[in-house]
């Protein structure tokens, strides 16, 4: 596998501190990982980006953005907005390769969901992993209506005939709520691929974030994380639907 594009199911769901999570996993098993970012919004040329930051968590991983745009918009208007070209899908694709000769793993992060627009003619993060031919891992909030933005995301990638590896719950509260309970059994089911990890709300302030990343992904990411203690423990009477 050695590129993984990792989406999300919107935006703020814990795309950055997921990427950074299998970034350490893979640097600890003696791996040598790089970060793509396609498209940094809502960032400017001085402040640190989402790649910088799965540095900052992870170690030492090669970092790359290919563009930079100042307002928190999809690629596409932030582009136009700006004045500033687009980034597209074949440019990303070909970075993540060239990128692929050099390191053991290679994570592609995008900006928001699977489908958000990085230039005028439409191309989308889908569109970079067909050309790469690279699986997709799918990061999803924990609470109500993320059953609905998973199944979607579900059902185009596999429209697009990708393989898709499965979800991990971007940030997992503290104190669950009844919804996020249940959506532990959900998930998988809608998503209709396994629950590869939960990263607990907060982790991007751990001192330790390395360490006990692996405690947080599934041995599919390369972790120790085990779906069914874990809905055990989260989820103590929740029933698990088949097929989760």
């Amino acid at each position: 596998m050695p590129v993984l594009v990792i989406t999300g199911t919107g935006t703020e769901v814990g795309k950055t501190v997921t990427t950074a999570a299998v970034a350490a996993v893979a640097l600890a098993a003696g791996r040598s990982v790089a970060v793509l970012k396609p498209a940094q919004t809502g960032v400017r040329p001085e402040e640190r980006g989402d790649a910088d930051e799965v540095a900052r968590l992870a170690g030492a991983v090669t970092t790359l953005e290919l563009a930079r745009y100042p307002e928190p918009l999809a690629p596409a208007t932030a582009a136009l907005r700006a004045g500033l070209p687009p980034v597209r899908p074949q440019e990303v694709a070909d970075a993540a390769a060239k990128l692929a000769t050099e390191h053991d793993l290679v994570l592609v992060e995008g900006a928001g969901g699977l489908l958000v627009r990085f230039d005028e003619a439409g191309g989308t993060l889908a569109d970079v992993a067909q050309r790469l031919e690279a699986p997709v891992l799918v990061v999803a909030s924990a609470g109500l209506g993320t059953l609905n933005t998973t199944e979607l995301t579900a059902i185009e990638l596999r429209r697009r005939g990708l393989d898709f590896r499965g979800v991990v719950i971007g940030s997992w509260p503290d104190s669950p709520d009844l919804a996020s309970r249940c959506n532990l059994a959900d998930l998988p089911a809608v998503a209709g691929a396994p629950l590869l990890g939960a990263v607990p709300q907060g982790a991007a302030v751990l001192a330790d974030f390395a360490v006990r990343a692996p405690s947080w992904l599934a041995p599919g990411l390369g972790g120790t994380w085990d779906a069914e203690a874990f809905m055990v423990r989260e989820a103590p009477g929740v029933p698990v639907r088949a097929g989760s």
